[in-house]
């Protein structure tokens, strides 16, 4: 069984969805695929007890046997943080561990990690301890960001060393992806990295639904209850002339739009366009008018208490945590991560013989 670290040395840079991606097309080849996430950060309450969204999710959507606390050893709370800090890591170094190395009978173990390669020293064990002591490999997953991710990749090699099996770059846009395959995989290759794949940046990716927008929001729906699910790829604040809010909105897919109940305007320009939901801050109801015609397209309208600014602020807060539960994301991915990653290279690299036809 290889096991296979996927690693980052910076936050929100797609590991989950590579994970995840690979993991569906390998077990679609055939592969024995398992998963374990050593620390989780999104704690949900299941059958009583306190397990990772991520871990519970991914139980169900690869059949693994193990139960989800397997699969997620240590889910970061209060306690869990409060235990480590007095000093009572030990214990929670060796769970981590043990569960890792308890997952058998399978071809490939991915390790996803929850951040960058430290995180979960306050604990006894990091990224850099769970690959030495579990004999694991890495793939280091790093959203493009010029020189800066260069950077990180090089550290990462003096960090890992041999144990390093390649490189995957996410959220790439398309001008840059020329740059990167004339210089950027040849320096690479001379440091003995390997480049296994870029992801395109894709706005579906990072998308949020409309009732993640009123949960984080605490916003009320007045209409269009039906239509939460709706994935918003973009957001635009109504603050400027109607006339060049309209010509901006046609340009912009897939949109919230956020302004004040005053803005009836603003509010019907964006009822004429492709519109996942409109955001009235304020507290203020909108007119009769807008909500029937909201109703009659089914775009949902969410009144917030918040003035823009601070309903914007919270939005913010939640982009760079990306969900990918939705089906049209796992569509998505899986299509992605089929025409983007050097499937076969990777699993050369990493020793596994059934390869993609």
């Amino acid at each position: 069984m290889k096991r296979l670290y996927i690693g980052s040395m910076n936050r929100h840079s797609g590991k989950t969805l590579l994970t995840l991606g690979l993991s569906i097309i390998l077990k679609e080849m055939g592969h024995k695929i398992g998963y374990v996430k050593p620390l989780g950060n999104e704690p949900l309450i299941k059958a009583g007890k306190v397990v990772d969204a991520n871990a519970l999710f991914f139980k169900e959507a690869l059949g693994l046997d193990e139960p989800v606390e397997a699969l997620c050893p240590i889910v970061l709370t209060l306690d869990s943080m409060s235990t480590a800090l007095s000093g009572k890591t030990r214990h929670t170094a060796e769970r981590i561990l043990k569960s890792i190395k308890s997952i058998k009978n399978k071809d490939i173990l991915f390790i996803t990690g929850t951040s960058d390669l430290f995180e979960g020293s306050v604990f006894g064990t990091n990224g850099i301890r769970i690959i030495k002591e579990t004999a694991a490999g890495a793939i280091m997953v790093e959203a493009w960001n010029n020189e800066e991710t260069l950077d990180d990749i090089i550290g990462a090699k003096e960090i890992l060393g041999e144990k390093l099996d390649g490189i995957i770059l996410n959220r790439v846009r398309e001008d840059s992806q020329e740059f990167i395959k004339k210089k950027v995989k040849p320096f690479l290759k001379r440091h003995n990295i390997e480049l296994l794949g870029t992801i395109p940046d894709d706005p579906l990716l990072k998308a949020v639904t409309v009732k993640a927008l009123v949960n984080v929001l605490g916003g009320k729906v007045i209409c269009a209850e039906d239509r939460l699910d709706g994935l918003v790829e973009n957001f635009s604040i109504g603050a400027m002339d109607v006339d060049n809010a309209l010509k901006y909105f046609r340009r912009t897919p897939n949109k919230a739009v956020i302004t004040g109940a005053h803005r009836a305007d603003i509010q019907l320009a964006a009822l004429d366009t492709s519109t996942k939901c409109i955001i009235l801050t304020g507290g203020l109801q909108p007119n009769d008018v807008i909500i029937g015609n909201a109703r009659l397209k089914g775009v949902p309208i969410i009144i917030v208490n918040e003035d823009t600014y601070t309903a914007v602020e919270r939005i913010e807060g939640i982009l760079g945590k990306m969900k990918i539960r939705e089906k049209e994301k796992l569509d998505r991915i899986r299509q992605l991560v089929g025409d983007n990653i050097d499937i076969n290279g990777m699993l050369k690299k990493i020793g596994q013989k059934k390869e993609k036809g």
